[in-house]
């Protein structure tokens, strides 16, 4: 089935949070998506200040040397999406079926010979050195916005760093990946139970670290064990092999 047009029928929206939640870890994005606060954490908190203040400085940059009517308020419907004339267009929700987003920026490049306009998402990241999440972000963004113009998306942008650089991101293969991993969440969010709990880097970075943390503690779960890999411990499961003590 093409990406393009395509419908989900889900209850729970999936939203560009819990995409991002799920590449970093399935429990947090399925603890996300009951509502659950978690205990807070410093670092996080750090990155969303960070974040909201290189989108600020991003967006000035983006904005200057345009004219008033170049940058355009949301529109509301796809319509209006693609018959507006606008340049640049900040802060834009998208929808399409249960997938929703809110695209940092949206550019807007007019084709020639009759083609339809391009639309380019944006993402902005404050990190100066970008990760394949930040570009599957991007392509998370790409296939809502896809879905909801009706036509293919195939470049994004990511500016990023303290020099506010540029990356162009080419979205065929990566909206391909995101589509599966939107699967994952999919299959995730449909089932009544919370999914394995495996403890791993991102960790020290989650605010529901601690209730995660002892949770695995009472369990004495393998993932404890730091210095094993992902692909042992699966091994060790499918023999029955479940916690700390099991292991000789």
């Amino acid at each position: 089935m093409n990406v393009v047009g395509r419908l989900r029928s889900q209850t729970m929206k999936i939203s560009s949070d819990l995409f991002d939640a799920f590449l970093k870890c399935p429990t947090k994005c399925y603890l996300r998506s009951t509502g659950q606060a978690g205990s807070g954490n410093a670092y996080a908190e750090w990155v969303r200040e960070q974040n909201d203040a290189n989108r600020a400085e991003a967006t000035k940059r983006l904005v200057a040397g345009l004219q008033e009517a170049e940058v355009a308020v949301a529109p509301r419907t796809a319509e209006d999406l693609k018959a507006a004339k606008w340049r640049l267009v900040l802060d834009l929700p998208v929808q399409a079926g249960e997938m929703e987003s809110r695209i940092h920026a949206v550019e807007r490049v007019p084709s020639e010979r009759r083609k339809p306009d391009q639309f380019i998402p944006i993402r902005f990241v404050f990190f100066n050195k970008l990760t394949k999440d930040d570009r599957l972000l991007a392509a998370f963004d790409a296939l809502v916005l896809s879905e909801m113009v009706g036509q293919e998306v195939s470049v994004g942008k990511i500016i990023h760093g303290d020099d506010h650089a540029t990356l162009k991101v080419k979205m065929p293969g990566l909206v391909g990946e995101a589509d599966k991993l939107i699967g994952k969440i999919t299959a995730l969010l449909a089932g009544n139970s919370p999914p394995a709990l495996i403890l791993n880097r991102h960790c020290g970075k989650c605010k529901f670290r601690e209730g995660c943390r002892q949770k695995a503690l009472e369990q004495d779960d393998l993932s404890l064990l730091t210095g094993m890999s992902a692909k042992d411990r699966q091994m060790l499961r499918c023999k029955g092999i479940l916690d700390r003590k099991s292991v000789v």
